[in-house]
């Protein structure tokens, strides 16, 4: 409006200094300030402000301030270190806080570190299973005797009709082995039972995970149940509520309400028993928030495994689930030292 009613005065012929500083004064800005606007104006068409470029925070840069707790000084000094424009620290403290009252939610301290820790070890194994064949200290190390593995026996574990461990596919002639791996996750499930928490099995895709964790639910002590949870493609907390009760086998129709469903299934869950949701990866926060209610209900008896490639980082949306998770137990790929006897042990 100040703009525009000088412009009027200049077409009028009546425009002054005088105009101009109290134009100044009444916008709270410097007297050249406002022979910028007016020449903005005759030159550029424009009597308003023009738009600020709006700074956006890339999810790589939102994860950097993750790992470091939020710490927004920490994120521009990594900003500067990777080169290119780089904004400035109170920019940048104004999109963060910009972005966290618009509702965006900066994950967990402890859970991202864990997570980027994990990825180091990741990439860690990775290059030392790259280096193996080359470098010769690392050769002689293949070179010693492999740990001894034995084919798993299945006399306690579930079985179908042609022998084979229930919900693990085999070829005809093989056996499941015991590998570090599967001493790991059994270690990793043991140590939820014992204290009736949380455990989380994560790995790349094919690396074993449901197998490893079907062969130690056949060591669980007496009285111990299992069941597992299938997850959909598109799960929703009213698909996962069906699917836990019909996961369950309990009896007569599925309540036509929710209270009804979640009260039978509290019931059925009052017993010792392991719960395991396998996909994991697939559940949003809505629903992992149903597995937590039936983890904290107080009259449930329950050790939660959440499996599947990315369930961890399915967790790291939900930290108070998280926070519960007693073993993040990763499935790495065997090493060069356990593949001759695994593969003897799996043709045995």
């Amino acid at each position: 409006m100040l703009v525009a009613r000088l412009l009027e005065l200049e077409a009028a012929g009546a425009l002054t200094t005088a105009h101009v500083r109290a134009g100044a004064q009444v916008g709270g800005v410097n007297v050249r300030t406002v022979w910028r606007w007016l020449d903005a104006a005759r030159t550029e068409g424009r009597v308003e402000r023009r738009p600020r470029a709006r700074l956006e925070l890339s999810d790589q840069a939102w994860e950097v301030l993750a790992q470091a707790g939020g710490n927004v000084a920490a994120l521009h000094r990594h900003l500067k270190a990777t080169g290119g424009e780089v904004p400035s620290l109170a920019s940048l403290h104004r999109a963060v806080r910009r972005d966290l009252q618009a509702g965006r939610v900066l994950p967990d301290r402890a859970v991202a570190r864990r997570e980027r820790e994990e990825q180091q070890t990741r990439q860690a194994l990775a290059d030392l299973a790259l280096a193996g064949p080359r470098a010769g200290g690392v050769a002689k190390v293949a070179a010693r005797r492999p740990p001894h593995l034995v084919p798993e026996a299945t006399g306690s574990l579930p079985v179908e009709e042609n022998g084979a461990l229930a919900g693990v596919a085999l070829p005809a002639g093989a056996q499941l082995v015991r590998t570090s791996s599967v001493r790991a996750v059994t270690e990793a499930v043991g140590q939820a039972m014992a204290t009736q928490g949380a455990v989380c099995v994560f790995g790349d895709p094919g690396r074993g995970k449901t197998a490893a964790v079907r062969m130690a639910l056949g060591e669980a002590p007496p009285g111990w149940k299992a069941t597992w949870v299938p997850v959909p493609v598109r799960p929703s907390v009213a698909g996962m509520r069906r699917a836990v009760f019909d996961a369950l086998a309990l009896p007569g129709r599925f309540p036509h309400t929710s209270a009804l469903a979640d009260a039978a299934v509290a019931r059925a869950l009052a017993e010792a028993r392991v719960l395991v949701v396998d996909e994991a990866q697939r559940l949003p926060a809505p629903c992992l928030e149903y597995f937590q209610s039936l983890w904290d209900h107080p009259g449930t008896r329950i050790t939660l495994v959440l499996c599947g490639a990315g369930s961890e980082r399915a967790l790291a949306r939900l930290p108070q689930l998280a926070s519960r998770v007693v073993a993040w137990q990763e499935v790495p790929r065997l090493t060069g030292a356990e593949v001759t006897s695994v593969v003897t042990g799996f043709h045995l």
